[in-house]
């Protein structure tokens, strides 16, 4: 009997430790998402999942393909806007000597772009070409800025970017203000070293100076990591949630940077063969990934401030139209009745929050009940940012079936040739059913609906 315990004993601590190791994995990689709680273990499961998540979809892949082929197009005349300022700054050389710096193994492709910069400066200060350089100069550069700001925005679910104004005036303040910064970050960095070495004259210091500037490189790569995802997407990011994802895509893009000049040296000897051209499939991948940890670091900024806004994340995907429906009507509801009783507008995070309800799912149906002109944002008073949701028609005289009616018949319909002839009795069949509902639903109003505005609840 003994025997017999010390063979199961064992068996049943492994079928134990399976089941909890099998328990907390489906936890977290899909149970967490049902777990509405605000704890800060929860948050971290659900911003490490998401960011797995993030990396494996193939949409943010094809957004950062897309971010790598406008930086490529950009290159040249970003690179000539810099050295156009640069040489009103005298630090000509010193790009020179940072690109050179940046490309240990790659001179022979770094001349020929420079000469490149070179061509094109020449020929933008000459004859017709003054005008068709700074269009195109301009256009590539806006075209980059707005597609970040896009993949930005869809990160966010920002359905409303900025405004053509806001656009001009912040893409203007990022072309004048953002080279001037670089080039005297550059400046300042190579001062202070000198400076530094000059006040330290003993040689044992010499690496804890370079420790610190090395520091200080990063601090300053994390900050405009963090910088771009506080300003970039047209939604309010708080500074904390900016500055943890900005740390991680800085640790990140260091460690890439030092992947990158380690594969230099080592796909060097190839450079015998296949020349500079050895060094072009390196730079698109690097590109392409730099683009990628950026886009994952603005995909932490939102999980990590929006955790509870991603519950039932899975449910949401594929939910029924049924329930999707009672959703729709009690979103609809507790509008309406907020705004007969008097009671300040909400937003769709405020709705979320208040009623526990899955702020995605509500994002989305207040988007439809926008497009049917039954909803309507309160723009007064508000710049930018969540806008406050009001009814758009008298909430006295809507009724519940004027609002089914509106959201079955949003879209496209009647373009199938021959389609209510050959099926009319479908038709039939559908408009009872409509006719039926309709008598249901015809006399509801939506504040009529027993619904707590003030908080969870209800009669």
């Amino acid at each position: 009997m003994s025997q017999s315990t010390k063979e199961t004993g064992p068996s049943t601590r492994f079928e134990r430790l399976s089941a909890w190791a099998k328990g907390r994995w489906d936890y977290c990689t899909d149970g967490v998402w049902l777990d509405s709680r605000r704890s800060w273990k929860v948050s971290v499961v659900k911003t490490l999942n998401l960011a797995v998540r993030s990396f494996m979809d193939s949409g943010l892949q094809v957004r950062a393909a897309s971010l790598t082929y406008n930086t490529v197009l950009a290159i040249v005349p970003v690179l000539a806007m810099l050295f156009a300022i640069g040489r009103g700054f005298g630090f000509q050389n010193l790009l020179q000597k940072q690109l050179y710096d940046a490309f240990p193994s790659q001179h022979a492709m770094v001349s020929a772009s420079l000469k490149f910069v070179d061509g094109y400066l020449a020929q933008a200060s000459e004859g017709l070409f003054v005008g068709v350089g700074m269009v195109f100069l301009l256009w590539t550069m806006i075209s980059l800025l707005s597609n970040v700001e896009d993949a930005f925005n869809i990160i966010w679910d920002v359905k409303r970017g900025r405004t053509l104004w806001r656009k001009a005036t912040d893409y203007l303040a990022i072309f004048l203000i953002l080279p001037v910064l670089m080039i005297l970050s550059a400046g300042i960095s190579i001062a202070m070293s000198t400076t530094l070495h000059s006040l330290l004259p003993f040689g044992f210091l010499s690496p804890a100076v370079e420790f610190l500037l090395d520091m200080a490189s990063f601090a300053i790569t994390c900050l405009c990591f963090t910088g771009a995802y506080m300003l970039i997407p047209n939604a309010k990011v708080k500074f904390v949630n900016a500055l943890m994802a900005g740390f991680l895509a800085g640790v990140s893009f260091l460690v890439l940077r030092w992947l990158f000049l380690s594969g230099q040296l080592y796909v060097a000897k190839y450079n015998a063969i296949y020349g500079s051209f050895s060094f072009l499939p390196l730079f698109l991948l690097w590109l392409y990934l730099v683009w990628l940890i950026t886009l994952i670091g603005a995909v932490l900024c939102y999980a990590s401030q929006n955790t509870f806004a991603l519950s039932f994340i899975g449910q949401v995907d594929s939910i029924s139209p049924n329930y999707r429906r009672k959703v729709t009507i009690a979103v609809m509801a507790l509008i309406c009745r907020r705004f007969y009783d008097r009671q300040p507008p909400m937003n769709v995070t405020e709705l979320a929050r208040t009623y526990e309800l899955p702020a995605r799912l509500v994002k989305d149906v207040v988007t439809q009940l926008v497009d049917v002109h039954l909803l309507d944002y309160v723009v007064k008073g508000t710049a930018e940012g969540e806008l406050p949701l009001q009814p758009a028609v008298p909430v006295e005289t809507v009724t519940v079936g004027d609002a089914i009616r509106l959201i079955d018949h949003d879209g496209t319909s009647g373009f199938i040739p021959a389609f209510d002839a050959r099926f009319a009795p479908v038709n039939k069949v559908v408009h009872s059913i409509d006719s039926g509902m309709a008598a249901l639903t015809d006399k509801t109003r939506f504040i009529d609906i027993p619904i707590d505005s003030a908080g969870l609840g209800g009669s």
